[in-house]
């Protein structure tokens, strides 16, 4: 009989050429996933929504259960309940995801699911009174409580069981964890979860929720803790992670208690690299032709920030006033910083990498009203331009540049992040719009706007948050959208905060204050002092961009020139390569 792999008896092969791209779901509901055209077979984890706290609202003041974590379940390390890993899958084209949401108070948490992968929802906690109802089984069970003391199953190879109460005094039953039953550290303490790396850094999902008194496990379960004044609601568990919230606690007295809700689950896919097994030259070449041979090379995370805009510089006119604040460089990453802003790491085969830093926009001058006293946009950052964008290449926009102190109203510019608007006679003016490479996750957010007669501007945006609008009076500032803690290199650097529009002040006018150096802040606006020769100040330089690299141990970075780069070795073993100006990064 013919056989794919050239008919060699034994194990059909399969190839597959993922370019290991890491992609984590983390929005409650059903969607759907395009894997690369190469994929054949993925690594996943798929974790359930955590389930609700036990509560008191059936009345008394005694003890309630911690809720299960949902399910856990993984082909990339150890999955829930003691388990081995599980198959990876062998998956092409799109595949159906549903992230699945935590329970509310008392309530089971709902199930996860990629593919023909199902992780169950945790357990409820155990209510208290004899009216009300038993601990929830659920991918992990619920704890039990005063008036049901028995905890829930788990499910097989998903999580463990909750814990026991201990009656009417002591404490309530623990939720069960993926890595342990609820209890298992201390009496009513949630068990604790399951640490996976598979998005490249460790982090621990599916703990179980505290019952009344008593911490939740790790890995997001919620702790119960009770209030000296009056009834507590138990703490939720922790968003994407499954944990089982924590019971609620009716003291003093017979008084009512939420158990605290189940934090939702999260599905991660891994697109993998394979090739294993004997292969005939025949079959080789077919799966190249298919595109699911995979090359060599390693999958890196990265950090560009282009440059930030310059702020405003304000007039000498009568009535003059103060330049809005540049809009911060685009923000772009993967692996490290917000999650909402974490693209998808790239796949680079060894050989050279342009790298592109941008410069700060310069500030616009003082001076008589013109379009002369806006600040200038900053410049693009970008790694391996013109490749293919979010696969082996990325590119930052330049934030949107200042308006000069206003005469009349001036709508902001449009950038990584948008510069602010100016104020002054005329209409209402709106903030300068972000995201101008039309990127997702977007690299930048719009700047403030500007109201009409009230002569000065608004701040420019940052990475994580819109500039703030121009106040309605004279007096203080209109700060700058908030940038983005990045932790790529180690410790949490911010980056690309857009610029202050400062208010107008009276002893005198001010420069605006420059972006700090390769964080692609944008420059603040000047400060106008309404009139005379005094009012005449520059704004702010916008801070210049910059581009850092993170790839695996056997990975070597070089660069030409070298003063432009800092290679260095992370604690853990990972490579770093940071650029504070433009140069060619060699991998090899």
């Amino acid at each position: 009989m013919a056989r794919s792999n050239g008919g060699i008896i034994g194990k059909i092969n399969k190839t597959s050429f993922g370019k290991c791209t890491v992609t984590s779901t983390t929005s409650t509901g059903s969607t759907t996933l395009t894997l690369q055209p190469g994929t054949r077979t993925v690594d996943y984890l798929v974790v359930a929504g955590g389930g609700g706290g036990g509560g008191t609202i059936c009345g008394g003041n005694q003890r309630a259960g911690g809720a299960g974590a949902g399910g856990f379940r993984t082909s990339a390390g150890t999955s829930g309940g003691g388990a081995s890993a599980e198959s990876k899958l062998n998956i092409s084209g799109t595949v159906s995801i549903t992230v699945g949401a935590g329970g509310a108070d008392q309530t089971n948490g709902n199930d996860s699911v990629l593919g023909t992968i199902t992780s169950t929802g945790g357990g409820k906690g155990g209510e208290l009174s004899a009216g009300c109802g038993n601990a929830g089984t659920g991918g992990s069970g619920g704890g039990g409580s005063a008036s049901h003391a028995t905890g829930a199953a788990g499910t097989s190879n998903q999580g463990f069981a909750g814990g026991n109460s201990s009656g009417y005094s002591g404490y309530g039953g623990g939720g069960g964890g993926a890595a342990e039953a609820g209890n298992t550290d201390t009496n009513g303490e949630g068990g604790d979860g399951v640490a996976s790396s598979i998005t490249g850094s460790p982090v621990t999902y599916a703990g179980g929720g505290g019952g009344s008194f008593q911490p939740g496990g790790s890995g997001g379960g919620g702790a119960s803790t009770p209030s000296p004044s009056g009834p507590a609601t138990g703490t939720a568990g922790t968003v994407n992670t499954g944990g089982g919230g924590g019971a609620g606690y009716g003291s003093p007295g017979p008084n009512p208690a939420a158990g605290g809700a189940g934090g939702s689950g999260i599905v991660v896919v891994k697109e993998l690299n394979q090739a294993s097994g004997v292969w005939s030259m025949q079959s080789q070449f077919q799966a190249k032709s298919q595109g699911t041979w995979p090359e060599f090379g390693y999958s890196i995370d990265y950090l560009v920030v282009a440059g930030g805009g310059g702020g405003g510089g304000s007039q000498s006119s009568g009535g003059a006033g103060s330049g809005s604040g540049a809009g911060a460089g685009g923000y772009r990453a993967s692996g490290y910083g917000p999650s909402p802003l974490q693209g998808n790491g790239l796949f680079l085969a060894p050989g050279p990498y342009a790298v592109v830093i941008g410069g700060g926009g310069a500030g616009g001058p003082g001076g008589p009203p013109n379009n002369d006293n806006d600040g200038l946009v900053g410049a693009v950052s970008s790694f391996n331009a013109p490749g293919t964008d979010g696969v082996d290449a990325i590119t930052s926009s330049g934030g949107g540049q200042g308006r000069h102190g206003p005469c009349s109203a001036q709508v902001g510019a449009p950038g990584g992040s948008g510069g602010g608007a100016s104020g002054g006679s005329g209409t209402p003016k709106a903030g300068g719009p972000g995201n101008a490479g039309g990127y997702t996750p977007p690299e930048g957010s719009s700047g403030g706007a500007a109201a009409h007669g009230v002569y000065r501007g608004a701040g420019g945006g940052g990475a994580t948050a819109a500039g703030t609008a121009q106040p309605s009076s004279i007096s203080g500032d209109a700060a700058g959208g908030a940038g983005a803690p990045n932790t790529i290199l180690g410790p949490a650097t911010t980056y690309a905060a857009g610029g202050t529009g400062p208010a107008r002040q009276p002893g005198g006018g001010a420069a605006g204050a420059n972006g700090a150096t390769n964080t692609g802040n944008g420059g603040g606006g000047a400060a106008g002092k309404g009139g005379g020769a005094d009012s005449n100040y520059a704004g702010g330089t916008g801070g210049p961009g910059i581009v850092i690299l993170r790839g695996p141990s056997a990975i070597t970075f070089s660069s030409s020139p070298g003063p432009a780069a800092t290679i260095s070795t992370h604690p853990g073993g990972d490579k770093l390569a940071k650029f504070t100006a433009s140069a060619t990064l060699t991998i090899s």
